[in-house]
């Protein structure tokens, strides 16, 4: 069995494996028996072990912080990405508007490199390489994973989601996992996508299990910004000497 799409028909149950498929599997199984041999666990075996709990009124609870696993695919099941580099293109141009108006900015570890290749060179002191943010680990898990997040110090100013290719809700679900765990957190959240995603963003914003949050529903504090609302953004003279609640005047809110 060649080829990278093995370990899924590997996990899955009562699958025939081919004769020679199994006789190799069993020979690699009795060398590792006879030589015993240590493997180190990398940082993302680890996440499957250090399961993640967050205390609630009724007790310590277990949560799953999802990873961005685009980068791990095999190519067949690459479709859904394939307007990837579309989505970089609009992550760069989120954070450099951040970076004019003289915000650090945080964007996944991930998409760093490609990010800052449609950005400044001078800009790329301003891109943090680890969060200057006093949380628990797992929401700063959750928080490392936003899209582009703007920084004053030590604390986050605003948080952007880009919603290009993947379910709009993916984006509103670590928006969400943000203010179940910190409740009191003040910031302002953003949906961007494109002109066409206008009305999935501004329903899904308003899906019951988002407006049952302890903060209170999520579109009091999550607005959706289009795609040429950025592009107009990011158009305007002079952004150095502009406040970030220019955004006010190109966002559009879900609130009933």
């Amino acid at each position: 069995m060649k080829g990278s799409t093995w370990t899924g028909f590997f996990r899955s149950s009562l699958n025939k494996f081919a004769i020679a498929d199994g006789e190799y599997l069993l020979k690699l199984i009795k060398q590792q028996h006879q030589r015993k041999l240590l493997y180190t666990l990398s940082k993302r075996d680890r996440r499957y072990l250090d399961v993640p709990q967050v205390p609630t009124p009724s007790g310590m609870v277990e949560v799953e912080i999802p990873e961005d696993d685009s980068d791990h695919l095999p190519e067949a099941d690459k479709t859904s990405v394939v307007s990837r580099d579309d989505s970089i293109h609009m992550q760069a141009k989120v954070a450099q508007i951040g970076a004019e108006m003289g915000f650090r900015i945080w964007v996944p570890r991930n998409d760093r490199q490609r990010v800052q290749e449609h950005v400044p060179s001078s800009m790329h002191e301003i891109f943090l390489g680890k969060l200057p943010l006093n949380y628990d680990d797992t929401t700063l898990r959750t928080i490392e994973q936003i899209d582009v997040l703007w920084l004053k110090g030590r604390s986050i100013a605003r948080a952007f989601e880009i919603e290009h290719t993947t379910a709009i809700y993916s984006g509103l679900l670590r928006m969400a996992d943000l203010l179940a765990l910190q409740p009191n957190m003040d910031i302002r959240l953003h949906i961007v996508a494109a002109e066409e995603r206008r009305d999935q963003v501004l329903g899904q914003i308003k899906r019951p299990v988002f407006s049952l949050l302890e903060r209170g529903p999520l579109y009091e504090q999550c607005t959706y910004l289009s795609y040429n609302a950025i592009h107009e953004l990011g158009k305007t003279p002079n952004l150095h000497h502009i406040r970030d609640t220019i955004i006010d005047e190109y966002e559009e809110s879900a609130e009933m």
